[in-house]
């Protein structure tokens, strides 16, 4: 192994101050990181209309963890691939990472510090604002 699982890992999740679960830096994060790099599991989007009959707690998985935009919801190939990025918390008034939506990755938009918790402004990338 050239490698070991860590590398190009830069945060982990923990219990956040602002809803839940957050992702937080393990290591300190240059401006301009792809932070979640390496994480390729399949996207797929979803009507919303082939959720509206499902029970109230699977629809949850698909409020909590997906990128609503007009009548499509983007998400995990499987909710039981759920990584770290896709528990980055709302911050709309100072996010630390923008999202490329060409490239659907997180970018620090500016240097993080260990321990800082990694936010993004959900209103620059999905219609579903909790």
């Amino acid at each position: 192994m050239s490698t070991l699982p860590h590398h190009n890992v830069y945060a982990r999740l923990g219990a956040s101050k602002i809803h839940g679960v957050g992702v937080f830096a393990i290591l300190p994060i240059p401006k301009g990181t792809v932070v979640f790099a390496g994480d390729e599991q399949p996207i797929v989007w979803v009507k919303k209309s082939l959720i509206q009959n499902l029970e109230p707690a699977q629809q949850k998985l698909y409020n909590d963890f997906g990128l609503h935009r007009g009548d499509a919801i983007a998400c995990p190939a499987s909710f039981n691939s759920v990584t770290p990025g896709w528990c980055v918390n709302h911050n709309p008034d100072n996010a630390n990472l923008d999202y490329d939506s060409e490239n659907m990755e997180f970018v620090s938009n500016r240097d993080i510090a260990i321990g800082e918790e990694l936010t993004s402004n959900y209103h620059s990338y999905s219609d579903n604002i909790i």
